[in-house]
């Protein structure tokens, strides 16, 4: 017999703002719901942000003795760029990478589609492209080193990273393959209709259908928040306060993407793919695949930082 643990049943929503329902066309606005994905988000920001100004409040960290080649300035300016850029890359990320080559049809049928983030749907990869058009606005904006503040964004990224899959676990979404492990998860299914959770339901033949993971499956969000949050973090807090990798600009910007890159890889191995898309050639998933340009640019990035001579 299968021994799994519970699940568990919060409501998706952390709480409602009870907006009055009005309609724009296609898109209808209110009651307004604040997911814990979108809590997540923000709180991943605010943290991010409090931690990117301890950095550089600390020129040291930098080898400098006056001030650091980013100021809390720069921070607070970029934090306002990622936001944009994390909320539209991710969106338009997931409709480029996960729906346009799989299911050109129900994008053609409904282009309203790309806007509705809050029907889910967002790229961790597309809100990376997002953040480095971020990052490249506001180094030219505020006449700054790029690399310097790619560090501090690389620095800070995996706690946003560690909440962010904890909200996919609490949202019964992206899960894991089947497994008999005794730690595995059986996922219901959320029904807005009744507001509840559900591990099946009786279809019109009345006939029972097992709804959500259907069987206890790997919970892989939280193998990714344990590799992609807390040690990434842990990994670039020492090299960064006891190696001092900020001293070398891009350094701490290669090891973040090499080592998300490797973390997404591996828990990929007991993620489920999309079902709208499946397996790759070669048994790859589409997460696997564009993680493997990260591994080869933080790769170079590494090479290029450690060539470069420490500062006087």
């Amino acid at each position: 017999m299968l021994v799994e643990l519970p699940f568990p049943l919060l409501d998706p929503a952390a709480f409602t703002i009870p907006l009055p329902r009005f309609d724009l066309g296609p898109i209808a606005i209110g009651p307004l719901p604040i997911r814990w994905y979108a809590l997540a988000y923000i709180a991943g920001l605010l943290l991010g942000w409090r931690y990117a100004n301890a950095l550089a409040a600390r020129p040291r960290l930098w080898g400098q003795t006056e001030r650091a080649p980013v100021s809390k300035l720069d921070i607070d300016d970029f934090a306002f760029w990622a936001m944009i850029g994390i909320l539209l890359g991710g969106r338009l990320g997931y409709v480029a990478f996960y729906l346009l080559p799989f299911e050109p049809d129900q994008l053609l049928r409904d282009p309203f589609l790309v806007l509705r983030m809050w029907e889910g749907g967002m790229s961790f990869h597309g809100g990376l492209i997002g953040v480095a058009l971020a990052l490249i606005f506001t180094a030219k904006a505020r006449k700054i080193p790029l690399l310097n503040l790619a560090d501090v964004a690389a620095a800070a990224t995996p706690i946003g990273l560690f909440l962010g899959r904890i909200a996919n676990f609490i949202n019964g979404e992206l899960y894991g393959r089947p497994t008999d492990a005794p730690w595995a998860v059986r996922f219901p299914q959320w029904d807005p209709s009744l507001g509840q959770w559900q591990y099946e339901r009786t279809n019109v033949l009345g006939v029972v259908e097992a709804l959500g993971s259907k069987v206890p499956v790997h919970p892989s969000q939280l193998y990714e928040s344990a590799l992609e949050g807390v040690v990434l973090f842990t990994v670039l807090a020492i090299a960064v306060w006891r190696f001092k990798v900020l001293e070398r600009p891009g350094l701490a910007t290669g090891v973040f993407l090499v080592g998300y890159a490797a973390a997404r890889t591996f828990v990929e191995n007991f993620r489920e793919p999309d079902a709208h898309i499946g397996f790759l050639p070669l048994g790859i998933t589409m997460g696997m695949l564009l993680s493997a340009p990260m591994i080869i640019g933080g790769a170079w990035l590494i090479m290029r930082s450690t060539r470069t001579p420490r500062p006087a």
